[in-house]
């Protein structure tokens, strides 16, 4: 017993190092050999369960240090790859851009030529287009000319065949017998007995016109009667117009004054205008070469150019409203031959 006593007073003596609570909150101590001898049974078991608790937490908690290593391991792995996508993206997108720039360095390069090229096209363009106009002038001006050379030549031929009369519908071979000449003595005898008998009208030339369009026409060639003077050729066309009808041995004639191609034309033109006012009474008349005269409201008009009439016609209501659908008609037939040509 007194050997118990100083082991217990030993014991008591002795220092008991206390580890952290287990989970049950239980101190964990520290024993030494000799201690653990001394226990009892209860004690020792006690003692083993808590050793086996704390192995057990410490299992756990290396478990959990692993797992948490572990993730900290894939988290980081992640990071990395991350990184390295991120880098890989980012130079990308720098080689991306790069060539972003590259691009709209071409592309203001490129745009820059053009605008070069544009101007130099619109320079050119501007100098084709002042040319054109300069030709088109040229043009209009040459037209111009040629309108007033053939004008001044319809008049030297109408100046040169004013003398001149046209026998139409006399048929071919019939001069064989007296010639051309004598044809138109017969037609004055015939027509004119008063004027046959007149010596001063003396015929100079005489001749049938030649076949320029159509060589296989059926119609007998005009004749042409060239007299000595002007004044002969009105006597004898102002009494075939109080006359009307001209006949030679018997068949039915025509005499008309000798013009050119373009004068001819412009009184075939006035002859439809004046169509419509010999339809009204007012009198038409084609004047010597091609001008158009009739009387209006008591007075005598006369026109040189259907434009003249368009304007006096203008100022005349009466007169537009008779006149409208020919000069209407006119106008159309000018602007088709305007077209094909």
């Amino acid at each position: 017993m007194p050997n118990n006593k100083r082991k217990n007073q030993g014991n008591k003596n002795k220092e008991v190092t206390m580890t952290p609570s287990n989970e049950k909150g239980t101190p964990i101590q520290d024993y030494e050999d000799d201690d653990i001898e001394e226990m009892q049974e209860a004690d020792l078991k006690k003692l083993i369960r808590t050793i086996r608790s704390s192995q057990k937490q410490i299992l756990e908690l290396q478990k959990s240090l692993m797992d948490k290593i572990e993730h900290l391991s894939r988290e980081n792995e992640i990071l990395r790859r991350n990184q390295n996508e991120t880098k890989q993206l980012v130079q990308q997108e720098t080689v991306v851009v790069t060539e972003v720039k590259n691009s709209i360095d071409q592309m203001k390069n490129t745009i820059e030529s053009l605008t070069n090229r544009m101007g130099e096209a619109e320079e050119r363009i501007s100098d084709l287009e002042d040319r054109e106009q300069e030709r088109i002038q040229s043009d209009q001006r040459k037209e111009e000319e040629i309108r007033n050379l053939k004008h001044i030549v319809g008049n030297l031929q109408d100046t040169i065949k004013k003398p001149n009369i046209w026998d139409l519908g006399v048929p071919e071979g019939m001069e064989r017998e007296k010639g051309l000449e004598g044809l138109f003595s017969e037609i004055l005898a015939e027509n004119f007995p008063g004027l046959e008998k007149d010596r001063e009208i003396l015929v100079q030339e005489a001749h049938r016109t030649p076949n320029k369009h159509d060589q296989k026409r059926s119609s007998p060639r005009h004749v042409v009667i060239k007299l000595s003077t002007v004044k002969h050729k009105e006597k004898i066309l102002k009494c075939a117009r109080e006359k009307r009808q001209i006949t030679l041995r018997g068949s039915p004639i025509r005499l008309t004054a000798d013009f050119s191609s373009e004068t001819l034309q412009a009184r075939r033109e006035w002859r439809d205008i004046a169509q419509v006012p010999r339809e009204k009474n007012c009198q038409p008349r084609i004047l010597y070469p091609a001008k158009l005269s009739f009387v209006n409201e008591g007075e005598i008009k006369t026109f040189h150019s259907k434009q003249k009439l368009k304007e006096f016609v203008a100022t005349r209501p009466a007169l537009q409203k008779m006149l409208k659908d020919v000069l209407h008609t006119e106008t159309q037939k000018h602007g088709h031959q305007y077209e094909r040509r």
